[in-house]
């Protein structure tokens, strides 16, 4: 934990830390605030999974655009820009009733969606030594974890009180908060962004990064499965209120699997940590379908929260080891364009095969994706090579001289 300790002492990591909370707050909010909005107006679950399956679809279809764009030109107007319009979009979306309004402004939200994570990535690799990237890499996943763990409860709970509509309200505000105070941050609006390496390969033609984003789609329908299928689980079964608490004890365990991760020796590759977490992951995901909606899917929950919480950082430390130089932001961006695209086509799925036949039918589908996304790095592991080796001493010491200039 002395390793924690000292990340959380520098300025710079408080600063980016505090300045992002709020905003990811919001993103923790905003899908199950849809669900529950669109539920409630138009008494139809289906059609919520549509609306939810939609914002993510248009916001995985522009996050490889809006990524390209911050490699080229930086991060401060992306967040000027796309933030206050994102919060505005939200109270619009807040106060619409008909259904073709809500599906349309749904799409449009997810199209206009400020690049938060994709806007923190990068600037660790200024604000920390590269031989602390897997620790900060776990804080940072950490306080993710954190704000979803807040977030589906608090949407909730307040969605249904008797003023649901302060629900998106309070999403709004703490996307407006936290996008202006991460765009004021002098990192932020100093962050320049890396040189491309001349003659290098598209990102698209590397086959690591192809692997990568066949491995993504599964996942992404394995979520998206998930993200819809619970609170349908739950609305179905009469328990609607334990919807938050599934998803907070599960992002309460991925804290805990992130920090566990972050804490694993540097010994030990990402690539074969990657696999060996992706293993456990496996099996946990199996029982999905045969649980319900009370402390058996509490338990798998937890644990599949443990296991996506050390995947996530292994997964990061890959993605830079197989990037070209001068794509930090596009690499995360594509891949995430998959990911989501595939996570929005698995929620908005989702909601009619719950509505029509069950929503284990979508659990059970979860667990077949997350096998197949095992296989898939089961048989093309070799092509992340790159990730499958550890930092030479000199290395480390060229790296933290390398940041240590960056900061001062």
């Amino acid at each position: 934990m002395h390793a924690y300790l000292e990340l959380l002492r520098m300025k710079g990591v408080q600063q980016l830390l505090i300045s992002s909370i709020p905003a990811r707050l919001a993103y923790g909010m905003i899908s199950l605030g849809i669900f529950f909005k669109v539920q409630n107006t138009t008494s139809s679950i289906a059609i919520a999974g549509l609306a939810v399956g939609l914002n993510g679809l248009a916001s995985s279809l522009s996050v490889g655009i809006r990524s390209v764009f911050i490699d080229r030109y930086g991060l401060t107007w992306p967040l000027r820009v796309l933030v206050p319009s994102y919060a505005a979009l939200i109270v619009f979306f807040n106060y619409a009733n008909g259904k073709a309004s809500l599906i349309t402004i749904s799409l449009v939200l997810g199209a206009v969606a400020p690049p938060i994570n994709l806007a923190v990535r990068p600037l660790w690799k200024i604000v920390v030594p590269e031989n602390k990237q897997r620790a900060i890499f776990a804080v940072d996943t950490a306080v993710m974890s954190t704000a979803a763990v807040v977030g589906p409860v608090l949407v909730t709970s307040l969605a249904l009180s008797d003023s649901p509509k302060s629900a998106l309200n309070v999403c709004a505000a703490a996307m407006l908060l936290g996008g202006i105070a991460l765009a004021l941050l002098k990192v932020t609006r100093t962050w320049i962004p890396e040189k491309k390496e001349p003659g290098a390969d598209h990102l698209l033609k590397m086959p690591a990064i192809r692997l990568l984003i066949a491995e993504g789609i599964f996942i992404g329908l394995a979520y998206g499965l998930f993200e819809t299928g619970v609170p349908a689980f739950t609305t179905l079964e009469g328990v609607a209120n334990r919807t938050g608490l599934i998803f907070a004890v599960m992002a309460i365990f991925n804290i805990f699997g992130s920090l566990l991760a972050g804490l694993i020796s540097k010994k030990v590759t990402p690539l074969r940590a990657f696999r060996s977490t992706y293993l456990f992951w496996v099996i946990v995901c199996a029982p999905l379908a045969a649980t319900n909606p009370d402390w058996s899917l509490l338990i798998i929950s937890a644990l599949l929260g443990l296991a996506g919480g050390m995947q996530m950082v292994f997964y990061w430390e890959i993605v830079e080891a197989v990037r070209p130089k001068g794509a930090p932001t596009a690499a995360i961006g594509w891949l995430w364009t998959f990911e989501g695209t595939a996570l929005a086509i698995g929620a908005a799925v989702s909601g009619y095969i719950s509505e029509t036949l069950s929503p284990r039918y979508c659990l059970a589908a979860m667990s077949i994706c997350v096998l197949m996304g095992y296989l898939t790095i089961f048989r093309g592991h070799r092509l992340l090579q790159s990730a499958d080796r550890l930092p030479t001493q000199s290395e480390d010491d060229e790296a933290i001289n390398t940041a240590l200039d960056k900061t001062n």
